[in-house]
Parts: C-alpha cells; sequence; structure tokens
C-alpha cells in the first residue's frame, strides 16, 4: 500500500505554503499527497509533477463540481458541460503525473433538494460516467467516485449504493473512493462497508471519525486493515483533513464545496 496526505491541510490550493512542506512530507514517510482541482484551467498542472518528482513523492487529485455543474441536473446542456468539464480534468490530472482523480463528481456537495434520487438522475450518472471512459483510457486515469454522508448530499450515501453505481457504469476506470469519515456516519459497520464496495475500491481515505489524526478517534482500524487485507487492496491509504483558514472555506463553501 502506499500512504498519502492531502494538502487540504495547509490550504486550499497547491501554492508556495505546500510546496514547501513536501521535503518534510517525504521524510515523515509518505509517499504522495493529494492535491485539490476545482478548475481545470487553474490547476497547476506542471508545477505539481516538477515538484513531487523532484521530492520522490506520487501525486493523487480530489475534486468536486462548483456550482454549475452536475451531472444529475435536468438540464442536459448543464449534464453535457459538466462531461466535458471531466474530460478536462482528467486531463490535467494526467499531465500533473497522477493517475487518480476521486471525489462526489456527481453534483455539488451540500446540494440537499429534500428528496430522494429519482430513476432519471441515477441514469444520467451513469450515462455521464460511461461517456467519460473513453477519456479515462486514453489518459491512464481511475475515476473513484465517493459517496458522502446524508448530510453533504442526497446522492450517493452509503457503499451498496456506490457499488451498484460502478456495476451499472460496467468499467474498470470508473470505482469507488471510500472514506471512513462518511462511513462512519452512514454503514452500521464501517469494515463492512469496505468488502461491500469490494471489486469496485480504487481509493481509500483513511479519516477518523472526527477528521482528526487517524487512531485518535473511535473507527475501529483494526477491522478496517482486515478487510482492506480480505480485498487484497494494494492502493492509497490517504488522510483527508481540513485545517486552512476559515475565509478559505466559506468561500469554498459559497462555491458548492
Amino acid at each position: 500500500m502506499k500512504f498519502g496526505v492531502n494538502t487540504f491541510i495547509w490550504s486550499a490550493a497547491y501554492d508556495h505554503s505546500v510546496r514547501a512542506l513536501l521535503p518534510l512530507i517525504k521524510e515523515r514517510g509518505f509517499d504522495g499527497v493529494e492535491v485539490p482541482l476545482f478548475r481545470p484551467a487553474e490547476f497547476p498542472a506542471s508545477a505539481i509533477r516538477r515538484d513531487t518528482e523532484a521530492n520522490g513523492l506520487e501525486c493523487t487529485v480530489c475534486s468536486v463540481l462548483l456550482q454549475g455543474l452536475s451531472l444529475i441536473g435536468d438540464d442536459a446542456d448543464v449534464r453535457h458541460k459538466t462531461a466535458a468539464h471531466l474530460r478536462d480534468a482528467i486531463k490535467a490530472v494526467a499531465d500533473a503525473g497522477a493517475t487518480i482523480i476521486a471525489g462526489p463528481l456527481y453534483c455539488p456537495v451540500g446540494y440537499l433538494p429534500g428528496r430522494r434520487r429519482t430513476v432519471d438522475e441515477w441514469n444520467w450518472a451513469v450515462e455521464g460516467y460511461q461517456s467519460i471512459t473513453p477519456t479515462l483510457e486514453q489518459n491512464h486515469v481511475t475515476l473513484a467516485i465517493e459517496p458522502l454522508n446524508r448530510f453533504e448530499t442526497f446522492f450517493l450515501n452509503t457503499a451498496a449504493d456506490a457499488a451498484a453505481l460502478c456495476d451499472q457504469v460496467g468499467h474498470p476506470s470508473v470505482g469507488v473512493l471510500f472514506d471512513t469519515f462518511h462511513a462512519n456516519i452512514e454503514e452500521k459497520q464501517i469494515a463492512a462497508g469496505y468488502l461491500t464496495v469490494g471489486k469496485h475500491l480504487r481509493h481509500v481515505h483513511t479519516c477518523e471519525n472526527d477528521r482528526g489524526t487517524p487512531g485518535s478517534g473511535h473507527v475501529e482500524w483494526d477491522d478496517v486493515f482486515q478487510a482492506l487485507r480480505e480485498l487484497r487492496y494494494d492502493g492509497w491509504l490517504t488522510i483527508e483533513s481540513f485545517g486552512f483558514g476559515r475565509a478559505q472555506r466559506g468561500r469554498l463553501h459559497l462555491e458548492g464545496y
């Protein structure tokens, strides 16, 4: 397995404060960093690739859909625009030297219409993901779709739903990011959730129940790691916390994070 740390701990963007920490991140035993991508045109792919390679680190990418983008919206033009956005994001990920883009890439975080998802929304998501699989293949990138807890999205909350979605998409380049923070809320047993995701598991966020230091809360890590061993998972275990300033968090919330 590989051990990663998300740069959200220090900043909402890949900037000098993150760049300066790369040697220390390597020294502390991490294999790579996870960096955010919001707008492909603003993503510093070449700088990320240069800096991570210079420090002997690898890179993964996390992403969300900002306001105005959705794979499950009623407006077909918006869905097509979102699929085009995802294709651009995939190419930017490859330019950064990464092979994974992960996150709740179906609608903006915090969109809660006060109802259950519809059959149309589910089918639109499936169609949207299927439409970007050629770009994933061409760029050797995997998309890991993240289910979130019910307070952050209405569309995809559980391991069972995430696995069913990937079953229907039916492509090896589309799988699941399973995050212990969200699973702590939505699953009866976190480890069982990993087994439910099963063959679709592509990325793991190792977050404590309060997003604090793993091992400092009540996530049952021994059971989680045993489940990963049973699955023969050999990918990333990435710590995702949020430590950047209140003003930056507020801005991202307004923009749909």
